[in-house]
């Protein structure tokens, strides 16, 4: 079997590591991940004729190739499948480990997933994977011990839908402490306050620093009249029900969701035809 296994977190991050060490054994392994932070660039590619920097990182102990793209993750598994695997696509595509959750509707917004649901697009199997951590030195021993497991059981069922790819999300917690693995739907809710005033020491917070995010300093160049502000923002939850993928997390259980890139409402065709939206034009 031939992974392709990409991030958003950049090639350097901790969790992508991880998670070629936990996989290296169920097939031949190639990592294309992002140069830099890409976090919530979802399903982002990098267009617009602009140069796109692509490096050669060699095998690493175990033989699996490394390169990185200075792109998004979606962009990172489009090289993959357009430039790395010539013979045909591979067969498996991994994003993460991501450093904080993607439960609930941070889904939308995902890099990690985007890049799986850009596989997905492409007719390549895909999953996503994060802990409900953002530090860069959180504990993945979990997820390394766990998630081969949880993968083989998703690359075996019998029924693979047409544009589905899988979003699992571990809880930040000791392993002897998780309850078990919960199939669950994406959570709702949205962020408030979002805006805040630049404060660089968020990188030393999550253990970062600001190359990491591909900044050559934390002094910001501005013109004349312009603030500089990050995105933070407070978490407001609107699901009540202990399926939503990000209660299961909180409950201490292992979240998988299915999702897929045609997010068309089925439900609601026959009730906007009902209610008069379609009409002819004269000719």
């Amino acid at each position: 079997m031939k992974i392709l296994v990409t991030n958003d977190d950049g090639y350097t991050a901790e969790g992508i590591k991880v998670l070629v060490r936990a996989v290296s054994s169920l097939g031949e392994v190639t990592v294309i991940a992002p140069k830099y932070h890409q976090s919530g660039m979802a399903m982002a590619v990098s267009m617009g004729f602009k140069p796109i920097a692509v490096k050669e990182l060699g095998l690493d102990e175990n033989g699996v190739r490394w390169i990185y793209l200075d792109g998004t993750p979606a962009s990172c598994v489009k090289f993959g499948i357009d430039n790395i695997f010539t013979d045909g696509k591979p067969d498996l595509v991994l994003s993460g480990i991501n450093h904080g959750s993607n439960a609930a509707t941070a889904a939308c917004y995902s890099g990690t997933l985007g890049a799986a649901q850009e596989a997905a697009i492409n007719g390549v199997p895909a999953v996503g994977v994060s802990l409900d951590s953002m530090k860069m030195d959180s504990d993945f021993s979990a997820v390394e011990k766990l998630f081969p497991n949880i993968l083989k059981r998703i690359i075996a069922l019998p029924q693979m839908k047409k544009g589905s790819y899988f979003n699992v999300n571990f809880p930040n917690i000791a392993i002897d402490k998780i309850k078990g693995v919960r199939v669950g739907h994406m959570g709702r809710g949205h962020w408030e306050k979002e805006f805040t005033d630049w404060n660089p020491e968020f990188f030393s917070k999550f253990g970062m620093d600001h190359s990491h995010y591909g900044l050559k300093s934390t002094e910001v160049e501005t013109e004349a009249g312009e603030s500089v502000y990050m995105m933070v923002g407070n978490f407001v939850d609107e699901s009540t029900d202990a399926d939503a993928d990000h209660h299961l997390v909180r409950a201490g259980y292992i979240s998988i969701v299915e999702h897929n890139f045609d997010n068309t409402d089925y439900s609601r065709i026959p009730y906007l035809k009902e209610a008069g939206i379609e009409c002819d034009y004269s000719l």
